[in-house]
């Protein structure tokens, strides 16, 4: 059938056109099902059915299909297709039957290349999630997601890296760990997150004190030339399946434990990394509630790293309590430069990162054993931290003379006090995230909270025990009103909830 080409310019993540109803019965074609579009290229879509959005003898698709025409202008050819092999995949999946190598890396083509729906991404994630997956099945996933993206090779070896497996509020060790490591002459080209769910991922906080965005051959010079990188991996085309398939899990919000594992270290592999430590916060509020779990963790990280050729280590994290004492880009950027300038700052901070720094300062052969955290904060308190710090900054196109003073915070704030004299018992992660969150974080970069109390000190009624920081004045009102309702910090004594009673018996 010679249907004309209609163009809705926007981006939807997959290959899909829409066919008039009329079209679509003299065709056979049902909602989900195939259609080969033949032109100037070739190539399939997924059809979906309208009776108002395109007339009938016109295709309309949208931008991901539209730029693999040239002339646009003339009719192109539509026929039935056949479904992607994939789907018999994801089937046998679904009916827990064993795959193939090559039937993983056929699903994950066809995932970066678009040629799946959302129906059959969800049914790869729910099989994955249900049914888990075997070693082997977890590597072929893993090396296919690799394989599928970008690549960086080094010419000098060995490339560190160092990954979260995240949920703790005021993640920001990152900006201490790489310029430490790189001013001890390691190269760890760090690529990063946005944040999804939380207030800040790395590339988030990162983006205050420079550009995050580059290709992967520039991340490479970034990284030969001083040291170390801050980037943000989205753009940098590196395992991009991952952000197809975790575009699909934010709705049904699950992370399937498998892909999880080939998610993280696929980026580890595609930037061609030797040693990896990896962060496994624990504790209630975590991604990981139990150092139990945690150890299980760490053992499949490092038996899926050893397959791939990597070395790995893990180190189990407290995770019940934020890292330092700032939350939101900004106020993490101003917190993390302040320890760099002068070593004034949370212990909590200044711990994890020498803790970690030292341990891929070992693994590099930077520092002898047991002796990396010693090194690490020997880097940060000569100030060499802070200098290869700048360098980083400047390469990726920032001012390297900012300073700590010089970053913006949002200038309409509110105070949470305390409503008894005590100590602080429990935080609430979540709620710290999600208030933080709702003040403008990650989007405004100023917004955040500030914790006055950490877990055990003491207080006094009426003293501020958090500030929330905006940059719009509803968007702190919207935070402030979420704030006062969870109490995300306990203090003992703090009326948690009031149950009234029934009044005006009549007996």
């Amino acid at each position: 059938m010679q249907l004309n080409l209609e163009h809705f310019n926007v981006r939807i993540g997959q290959h899909k056109a829409l066919l008039n109803i009329a079209d679509a019965k003299e065709l056979g074609i049902n909602p989900g099902d195939r259609v080969r579009i033949r032109g100037h290229q070739s190539l399939s879509a997924i059809a979906d059915i309208t009776e108002d959005m395109v007339p009938q003898g016109t295709l309309g698709v949208f931008s991901e299909v539209f730029e693999h025409f040239e002339d646009w202008d003339k009719p192109v050819e539509v026929v039935p297709a056949f479904r992607s092999k994939s789907t018999a995949v994801i089937k046998k999946m679904l009916d827990k039957k064993p795959v193939v190598q090559d039937e993983i890396k056929l699903l994950v083509n066809d995932i970066v290349d678009e040629n799946l729906s959302d129906v059959e991404l969800s049914a790869f994630i729910t099989a994955s999630y249900i049914h888990g997956m075997t070693d082997d099945e977890v590597e072929w996933l893993t090396r296919a997601m690799i394989d599928t993206g970008d690549t960086i090779e080094f010419d000098t070896h060995p490339i560190m890296d160092k990954h979260s497996i995240g949920g703790v509020p005021g993640n920001k060790i990152s900006l201490l760990v790489v310029p430490i490591v790189a001013a001890n002459g390691l190269l760890i080209p760090k690529t990063s997150s946005r944040a999804i769910t939380g207030a800040g991922g790395t590339a988030d906080l990162m983006e205050v004190l420079s550009p995050v965005e580059f290709s992967s051959q520039e991340v490479k010079e970034i990284t030969e030339k001083v040291g170390g990188a801050l980037v943000w991996g989205g753009a940098t085309n590196i395992a991009p399946a991952d952000d197809k398939l975790i575009k699909v899990e934010y709705p049904l919000s699950i992370d399937p434990y498998y892909q999880m594992l080939a998610s993280i270290m696929a980026k580890k592999g595609a930037i061609g990394a030797d040693n990896v430590v990896m962060d496994i916060p624990v504790g209630p509020g975590t991604k990981v509630p139990n150092a139990q779990e945690g150890q299980r963790l760490a053992r499949d990280l490092i038996n899926l790293g050893h397959r791939l050729g990597m070395n790995v280590e893990c180190a189990i994290t407290y995770g019940s309590s934020p890292i330092g004492r700032r939350v939101g880009p900004s106020l993490e950027v101003k917190e993390a430069m302040k320890v760099m300038e002068s070593m004034e700052g949370p212990n909590s901070l200044i711990e994890k990162s020498a803790a970690l720094a030292g341990i891929l300062l070992e693994m590099g052969g930077a520092a002898p054993r047991d002796r990396g955290k010693d090194l690490a904060l020997e880097t940060l308190r000569s100030g060499k931290a802070l200098q290869k710090m700048k360098q980083i900054i400047e390469a990726q196109g920032g001012d390297p003379n900012i300073k700590s003073d010089d970053i913006q915070i949002g200038q309409y704030t509110a105070d949470i006090v305390a409503t008894t004299d005590g100590y602080v018992m429990e935080f609430d992660n979540k709620w710290i995230i999600e208030i933080a969150r709702l003040a403008g974080a990650p989007n405004d970069k100023g917004a955040g909270v500030a914790i006055h109390k950490k877990k055990g000190e003491q207080v006094k009624k009426g003293e501020p025990i958090l500030t929330i920081y905006a940059e719009k004045e509803f968007k702190l009102d919207n935070a402030l009103t979420t704030a006062q309702r969870t109490n995300p910090i306990i203090v003992e004594g703090m009326l948690l909830k009031r149950i009234p009673g029934t009044y005006g018996f009549q007996w």
